[in-house]
């Protein structure tokens, strides 16, 4: 979204890159004021609740002003970025030269009038949203601005003359938080941080000295202070507290929504895939597997696609409005795939209809788009079944949670050399277990272990492929 202002310049918006985003983390800037971009370049990314996503700029002209530094989290509609186009572009460079003043009075100075004029009601591309409420940039301030601007706000309250209107200091939602739970008032403290932004050793410095006044206030005080601080701090030495936001946060709260609403229900079978791995490295030399990728776990996602097939029922979702079950006559196959992010769950659109050579390729694509971060948060909606492979860190099994608005999830273990009876004698063969998790609610006992036992029956005899597929 691009809303046109005076001096041809634009301000490009924060858009919903997912479905009903409220909000999104800047995590990198890729452009600096002066430099000149052009249509489609990419000038930052940013992280929602489902993804890291790059943000192209849509039209071409230089850039005038970054309105917020990296780290920040803005809300859908608001204004990040500046940019001089047509004749604004050429006097951009010049205006962005001039320094701004580092000592000039900055307390009672208000915003540019083109920030604070009201946009109104813009129109809105697809896809985009209108922030609800505004946010403006706040002028930048020299490092002891904010502890005298508090100092004065809180002096005049005491002397009586009412309430004192003072800008809120610049902070990370985890170091508002700190500062609340150690009982620091934000105002009062002094920012190290870029554009005046107060960070977490900013916080810890400002209660460090706390400890020493005490005990002296204390005796000609009170005779029994309340130690507020030390009840609520840590020892950053021994401690690391890592802030839940972005694809943690929304997974953290999808994982308690789904096992608190849909009832579990988890069903085990242990089967011999030496078979399965036999054909995995016969595939691995098939000219037609070359490039692609080829692993268990494919032969596994071709398995439960011919379970569904055979089963169609486990394929479903329940409408608790309008108290219906919702069967889909498509597949889309979810992977759980762990990130430095998080874990997320792309999936594989129209699964059902690929061909072992296609299902291989979407595969490839999908764990190395993943591992890089670059996950589409169109990728990983709209799913119906998944599979996780707790397998490969070594895990026998486990009791997967469903993922939101999905009937059935299969969790495959890891694959180990095991005794085993085969035709009449114990040999060593390839064993593992599966887990299959669905949601009681529209699958019963019986399909559900329908659909487990045709898992299990490919997956010991890779040749039912060719008459179950």
């Amino acid at each position: 979204m691009t809303t046109m202002t005076e001096g041809s310049v634009r301000e490009f918006k924060m858009p919903d890159v997912g479905e009903g985003l409220t909000e999104a983390e800047i995590l990198k800037w890729y452009v600096q004021p002066g430099d000149t971009v052009t249509d489609g370049q990419i000038v930052c990314e940013v992280e929602t609740a489902k993804a890291a996503v790059e943000l192209p700029i849509p039209y071409d002209g230089v850039v005038r002003e970054l309105h917020f530094p990296e780290g920040t989290t803005v809300d859908v509609g608001t204004s990040i970025i500046a940019v001089a186009v047509g004749d604004g572009a050429a006097a951009a460079p010049a205006q962005e030269a001039a320094p701004e003043p580092a000592e000039a009075p900055v307390a009672d100075t208000p915003a540019p009038a083109e920030e604070e004029k009201p946009q109104g009601r813009q129109p809105v591309l697809v896809g985009y949203g209108v922030a609800t409420s505004s946010t403006r940039r706040r002028p930048r301030k020299s490092p002891g601005a904010p502890a005298q601007e508090a100092s004065a706000a809180i002096q005049a309250e005491m002397n009586g003359h009412g309430p004192v209107t003072r800008e809120r200091p610049l902070a990370k939602p985890p170091v508002r938080k700190l500062a609340k739970d150690l009982g620091v008032d934000l105002a009062t403290v002094v920012p190290s941080g870029p554009d005046g932004v107060i960070t977490r050793e900013d916080v810890h410095a400002a209660v460090a000295p706390a400890p020493a006044a005490a005990p002296e206030a204390a005796p000609a005080a009170k005779p029994t202070p309340t130690p507020a601080a030390p009840a609520v701090s840590y020892d950053t030495a021994r401690e690391t507290r890592i802030p839940v936001k972005g694809v943690r946060k929304a997974t953290a709260a999808a994982m308690v929504g789904s096992a608190f609403t849909a009832p579990h229900v988890t069903e085990f079978v242990t089967v011999d895939v030496t078979r399965t791995m036999k054909l995995v490295e016969e595939l691995k030399q098939d000219k037609e597997f070359t490039g692609l990728r080829v692993n268990p776990l494919l032969l596994i996602a071709k398995a439960l696609l011919v379970a569904i097939r055979r089963n169609p029922d486990i394929n479903a979702s329940w409408d608790e409005a309008a108290q219906e079950i919702v069967v889909k006559h498509y597949v889309n196959l979810g992977i759980a795939a762990a990130t430095p992010r998080g874990l997320i769950v792309p999936n594989i659109k129209d699964a059902h209809a690929k061909t072992l050579p296609q299902l291989a390729e979407s595969l490839g694509e999908l764990v190395s788009t993943a591992r890089e971060g670059r996950t589409s948060p169109a990728a990983m909606q709209g799913g119906t079944v998944t599979i996780t492979n707790v397998g490969v860190f070594g895990v026998d099994t486990g009791t997967p949670i469903l993922n939101p608005g999905e009937s059935a999830i299969l969790a495959v273990g890891a694959i180990k050399l095991q005794p085993w009876v085969h035709k009449g004698k114990v040999k060593p063969r390839q064993v593992t277990t599966l887990a299959l998790s669905f949601d009681h609610r529209l699958v019963d006992g019986e399909l559900g272990s329908k659909v487990l036992a045709d898992v299990a029956a490919v997956l010991e005899q890779p040749k039912r492929l060719l008459t179950w597929a």
